[in-house]
């Protein structure tokens, strides 16, 4: 009878050392979990193939484990244009290397990039074969297209709510104001005159939406061709420049081409433009534009200020004593601080308030 009741606890006992043994047969099967494996990537910037690339975007690759820092620098982590080397410095951290390079690349070219088999992991495995993309830049080989300024380039001041003056400038061409009235037009002192008015500060005419025929007319245009220019540059979309210098441009130097900050450009210090008298510059600014006390931009190798287009979505400022050159497109209101002065035009879609400053119209 004993033998009877231990019989099924036996062959419970015998499936269980069965099913244990098929584990460990199962399991010499395995691959060891510590086998070293060759790194790979795992994304990149830009993307494969991706197109309109801007001019000054850093090269990026993002590995799948910590890379040994020795093994990736200019020999293993390359960017050419066909087969020539792209001058540039590379960085390590994380598990990100980043190529930036020494010039901005040229315009509507394609670049490769490369990873080769001598960059290694930190357990000194390599990659098992180069790895390769390719990417294109955006903006144009060709020369830019200026702004059209239509009756708006008539004016060296013109705004929509108001010219404010405080001290004594000297302003050189006309100024306009449209639709706001001559009484928004202060500081000024003007004299009335049949469809316009003067002022010892303007070596020009002053004129308003409600002086004689046909002055309110023309303001109307002015107006209407001031806001199509300021769209046409906020909708160049062949972009050379994106966020230069996360929007602090001091100490650089611009040559031709589009622009685009998606935030306030701020200018601390003394700012170069540099190019051709048929060069042009488009800078789009989707917040302020900070010009700092003291500080100046320089025109260099031909550069005309009548080419440079500042399109600004909010406040342009021009700190005491500044100097700035080009064309200012702004939304909302300029404003120039003690002594500042200016080679271009000021065309606001607000206000311009000016405080002892010399505003000159730039040479066509």
């Amino acid at each position: 009878m004993k033998l009877i009741k231990t019989m099924p606890i036996l062959a419970m006992m015998f499936i269980m050392l069965m099913v244990s043994c098929k584990d460990k047969d199962n399991n010499d099967d395995d691959p060891t979990p510590t086998e070293d494996v060759a790194p790979t990537v795992l994304s990149t910037l830009p993307e494969n193939n991706e197109m309109n690339i801007a001019r000054n975007h850093n090269v990026v690759i993002t590995f799948s484990e910590e890379m040994d820092p020795s093994t990736i620098n200019n020999s293993t982590f390359t960017v050419e244009q066909g087969t020539a080397d792209i001058s540039g410095d590379v960085e390590y951290s994380g598990v990100e290397a980043t190529f930036t390079p020494t010039e901005a690349f040229d315009a509507s070219t394609e670049y490769t990039a490369t990873i080769s088999t001598e960059a290694k992991s930190q357990k000194g495995m390599n990659f098992e074969e180069n790895y390769e993309w390719n990417f294109t830049t955006g903006g144009s080989e060709a020369s830019i297209e200026g702004i059209d300024l239509g009756a708006s380039g008539n004016y060296v001041i013109l705004a929509k709510t108001a010219i404010n003056n405080s001290g004594t400038s000297a302003l050189t061409g006309d100024l306009a104001l449209s639709p706001a009235a001559t009484s928004y037009i202060t500081g000024l002192a003007l004299t009335d005159n049949t469809g316009y008015a003067t002022s010892a500060q303007v070596t020009g005419q002053v004129f308003a939406s409600d002086m004689a025929d046909p002055t309110p007319m023309n303001l109307t245009t002015a107006v209407e061709n001031m806001m199509t220019a300021y769209n046409n540059a906020a909708g160049r979309s062949e972009t050379d420049f994106l966020e230069l210098g996360a929007g602090n441009i001091g100490g650089k130097t611009l040559t031709s081409g589009v622009y685009k900050w998606t935030n306030t450009v701020t200018i601390p210090n003394d700012v170069t433009i540099s190019g051709s008298s048929t060069d042009v510059w488009i800078f789009q600014i989707a917040e302020d534009l900070t010009m700092s006390s003291a500080t100046n931009i320089i025109l260099t190798g031909g550069a005309q200020a009548k080419n440079i287009y500042w399109q600004v979505a909010g406040h342009a400022t021009l700190g005491t004593t500044s100097h700035f050159e080009g064309i200012i497109l702004s939304m909302t209101g300029i404003t120039f601080q003690t002594g500042a002065s200016i080679n271009g035009r000021a065309l606001a879609q607000t206000a311009v308030v000016l405080d002892g400053n010399a505003v000159t119209q730039p040479a066509e």
